[in-house]
């Protein structure tokens, strides 16, 4: 009842009841020693999840846009978890260039890699590019988590069982995987539906490496956090926000999926869900049970692969 009505499960609401109904998955344990890497933690659901991961003993990897908010990041993780290991990294997802110097990076400097948290996410009101001249939600929501992944590859398989976990939106329920056009190009731009589009090849994405990483270790799941109060959902949506203000969620209580994918024993035992409040839902409520064209989900994958090679 709480899925269908989609304004109590999305809500706080949602949360809160979840969290007492019989069957509701112990919080995860201690991280110490475990490394993780969170995209889009300057600020909302991306910051909590860090702050969250920190106060587990983990050692976290703060990505933001630059330098700057990305040390701002850590500021703040530090000052709910003073004794944390947390490093800020600054790197535009947008960017192809900027992911494979961050990948770089991360492989130099880091001796494993336990969890990575693809989170950053945008919605600009014009049709907007990365510097690289991709629609520009598409190169974050889509681009950036594959080109990661793909870069990671061997540092996550090192660290086995590692896992991915890719920040969606239940949005995509909404939407097709677009035949063959998935920067959207046809289309008449809205950043609503674009954004939800995107989020559906983003889960999609999801299923695929998840197929392909099993043999290696590592596990990739998606999930929706529900109506999170944000920066970008001010930013964004301000109607929206005004009318679910009085359930709208915390972006720690966002958050709270992510860091249990993250640390959560059970969360090994599976593969390319798609997670809400602790529990896998089905990728397709309203476009039926078929789910997307095969030949299409395959040509998404080959153009992201050939997208990001240099």
């Amino acid at each position: 009842m709480l899925d269908r009505t989609v304004v109590l499960g999305y809500g706080d609401v949602g949360l809160r009841v979840r969290r007492h109904l019989p069957g509701w998955p112990p919080d995860a344990p201690r991280m110490d020693g475990k490394v993780v890497v969170v995209t889009g933690a300057a600020s909302g659901i991306g910051l909590a999840a860090c702050r969250r991961f920190a106060a587990l003993g983990a050692s976290v990897r703060a990505v933001a846009r630059d330098e700057r908010r990305a040390e701002d990041a850590v500021r703040q993780i530090r000052e709910a978890a003073p004794t944390a290991d947390v490093r800020g990294l600054g790197c535009d997802v947008a960017s192809l260039r900027s992911l494979r110097s961050l990948a770089e990076r991360l492989s130099a400097e880091e001796e494993r890699l336990d969890v990575l948290v693809n989170n950053a996410g945008t919605m600009p009101d014009q049709r907007q590019r990365s510097p690289d001249g991709h629609e520009l939600m598409f190169a974050t929501h889509v681009l950036a988590p594959f080109a990661l992944t793909w870069s990671l590859t061997e540092l996550l398989a090192r660290s086995a069982p590692s896992r991915v976990i890719n920040v969606s939106s239940g949005g995509m329920y909404g939407q097709h995987l677009p035949p063959g056009d998935f920067e959207s190009e046809a289309s008449r731009y809205s950043s609503k539906k674009l954004y939800a589009r995107t989020k559906r090849e983003q889960v999609v994405i999801t299923e695929l490496w998840a197929e392909k990483l099993a043999p290696r270790g590592t596990v990739v799941h998606a999930m929706h956090p529900g109506w999170v109060d944000t920066k970008g959902v001010r930013e964004w949506l301000p109607v929206f926000r005004a009318v679910t203000g009085a359930i709208v969620r915390s972006p720690d209580e966002g958050a709270d999926t992510i860091v249990w994918l993250g640390g959560a024993p059970e969360a090994l035992k599976s593969t390319a869900g798609f997670w809400h409040d602790r529990r896998t839902r089905p990728t397709h409520y309203l476009l039926g049970a078929s789910g997307d064209d095969p030949r299409n989900r395959r040509r998404l994958w080959q153009v992201c692969q050939s997208l990001i090679e240099p």
